[in-house]
């Protein structure tokens, strides 16, 4: 710029041309010389452990703690049902055991002439039968368990001694843990059995389908469970004779006026006591093994819900833990 204070351009010459370009080209260098992300010298970490040398532990899973969740929401339900049922067992048994007492009257005397004039089936006679009482309900412990394993063993023995021997059933449970092993001696089978306390008239219908069935059985025995204690029963028996097999008893002759028609009245008679008796004494011991069986099962139940309670508890506490001890040691490195 001179004296006329005009601004002139002077156009660069071919020397400043060249240190531009050179310029240039060291820019490209540098830039493909420099890492560019997302490639080799982008590569992740490992994150820096709290105890060097160690692999870190792995976190608890969330779906540990809903598992454990869920299985509590289960078992707390199940024991409200094990509950209700046990509130409804002792219900049922408060009744039972009051018409227990008035029952045992009628096994008890029915078999009083059998006792006195000391009845027994000949050594010849063949055919048996043996009474099962049970019910079509479970939850109850080995109250059906029981009768079904004396029923067996019977059968053993009494087949081994060259004897026929029919089964009858009273409920559904007994026939369904006897059905594999001897279905083909079952005679009769009774449902509905244990719904609502039985009354006189249902052993009067077993009675008669029994003597109307056309098996002429010579002795026999209603097996059923006998009702000792809230949480006692025992698995007991009471004979039962045919027409025939207490006529030709040589006892019987004393009576000289005991008329056919009475006999066979009072035979008809003493067996539907007898099936009576073995009914309520079953229910009885029913009620109170089904009690007692709930009273159990809730007890398990409260034993697990703390035991899941406690598990749930540390889970939790350790994701806590471990979520304090990253802040922590996120804190420290920055």
């Amino acid at each position: 710029m001179r004296g006329g204070g005009s601004l002139t351009f002077k156009p660069p010459g071919p020397g400043g041309q060249r240190a531009r370009e050179g310029r240039a080209a060291s820019g490209r260098e540098g830039e493909e010389g420099r890492p560019q992300a997302g490639t080799e010298g982008d590569e992740e970490r490992p994150l820096p452990s709290c105890c060097p040398g160690e692999p870190p532990s792995p976190l608890p899973q969330p779906s540990r703690s809903r598992n454990v969740t869920r299985r509590l929401k289960s078992i707390k339900n199940i024991q409200k049902i094990t509950k209700s049922m046990k509130m409804v067992a002792a219900a049922k048994y408060s009744r039972a055991e009051r018409e227990l007492k008035p029952a045992r009257v009628y096994g008890v005397g029915a078999l009083a002439l059998y006792e006195k004039a000391e009845i027994k089936a000949p050594e010849d006679k063949k055919k048996y039968l043996l009474i099962g009482v049970s019910s079509d309900r479970g939850l109850c412990g080995a109250i059906h368990t029981s009768v079904a394993k004396n029923i067996k063993s019977q059968v053993t023995a009494l087949t081994d001694a060259g004897k026929e021997v029919m089964l009858v059933g009273i409920g559904d449970k007994l026939r369904a843990i006897l059905q594999r092993t001897h279905s083909k001696n079952f005679l009769l089978n009774f449902k509905e059995v244990g719904r609502k306390p039985p009354t006189f008239g249902d052993a009067s219908i077993i009675a008669l389908e029994l003597l109307n069935s056309g098996y002429e059985f010579d002795e026999g025995a209603v097996i059923y469970n006998r009702f000792r204690s809230v949480i006692s029963y025992k698995t007991d028996e009471k004979p039962i004779y045919s027409l025939e097999t207490v006529s030709g008893a040589e006892s019987l002759s004393i009576y000289d006026d005991i008329d056919a028609d009475v006999l066979r009245n009072y035979q008809e008679f003493t067996l539907a006591n007898i099936i009576f008796y073995s009914l309520k004494e079953s229910t009885t011991s029913e009620q109170s093994a089904r009690m007692t069986a709930m009273d159990n099962a809730s007890k398990n139940a409260s034993e697990m819900i703390d035991k899941l309670t406690l598990t749930f508890n540390r889970t939790r506490q350790a994701v806590i833990t471990k979520e304090l001890i990253e802040i922590i040691s996120g804190a420290a490195a920055l």
